[in-house]
């Protein structure tokens, strides 16, 4: 990593756990006397002698988990920090970072329709038994699927496929932003990992300016996977699923691997 880099992401290991939202928040509440949050301000930019208060709060429904003002005593100015927190685990290290039903990521990214008919299969919003029975599918493509419920993408045709993949290979970018970064006034700044490990009693952590969080989680080609979702980078799309057979099992979702940014 360059020292370029080094400027807008750090990482440490600090003794107890702090792996959760609330945590995060009280510790910039107590930045004059936490070792961490005084380390999280600098890495930000911030000189913290010439910093008057912090205060910090927990949000819900926004890509921000914890929403700081920095109030800069000298300029007498507040700025703003916006932070997603991410937990990692070394076993289950998975995150969902975005779901939603397919209509609204129809309307965030104008999503042709040939490309929503087929996110709609692949998410079983359109049941394999509905297209049987337009006869938009034959009996036998119904028996070889490995789920009656939907169409993994791996199931679709070649010209279905393609298009899917040439429409997110356009959008990449975009579609990185919007899952990871977010719109509007409550947009992230800052992903902030931690993971907790129980037996040493402390917590690892990295900070990564959210322009670096998403150039890493970016990397990598948009591919169909062997299970049949879409990767997109270092993050996978697919169907969301469970929820006891509610409808809701037919959103979208998309997963990260937060581990990533130790690396």
């Amino acid at each position: 990593m360059s020292e370029k880099d080094l400027v807008r992401i750090g990482s440490e290991t600090a003794k107890g756990g702090f792996a959760n939202e609330d945590a995060i928040k009280d510790k910039f509440n107590s930045w004059k006397k936490d070792k961490e949050a005084q380390k999280w301000l600098v890495i930000m930019g911030y000189n913290l002698k010439k910093i008057k208060d912090v205060k910090a709060v927990k949000l819900h429904g926004y890509k921000t988990d914890v929403h700081v003002k920095i109030f800069v005593s000298l300029s007498k100015t507040i700025s703003i920090q916006n932070l997603s927190v991410k937990k990692a685990n070394d076993d289950a290290d998975y995150n969902q970072i975005d779901k939603r039903r397919v209509d609204k990521y129809i309307a965030m990214w104008k999503i042709p329709n040939k490309i929503s008919t087929s996110l709609k299969i692949f998410s079983g919003e359109i049941s394999p038994k509905e297209l049987l029975s337009k006869r938009m599918i034959t009996q036998e493509k119904y028996n070889s699927l490995k789920d009656k419920r939907r169409f993994f993408l791996n199931e679709f045709g070649n010209r279905a496929k393609a298009d899917l993949l040439n429409f997110f290979i356009e959008n990449k970018m975009l579609i990185v932003s919007d899952i990871i970064k977010g719109n509007g006034a409550f947009a992230a700044d800052w992903m902030l990992v931690t993971k907790y490990n129980m037996e040493r009693d402390e917590t690892s952590w990295v900070l990564a300016d959210i322009n670096e969080a998403m150039n890493v989680f970016s990397q990598g080609e948009v591919t169909i996977s062997p299970r049949g979702s879409l990767h997109i980078g270092q993050i996978t799309m697919q169907r969301k699923g469970g929820d006891g057979g509610r409808d809701t099992a037919n959103m979208l979702q998309f997963k990260i691997s937060p581990c990533e940014l130790f690396k």
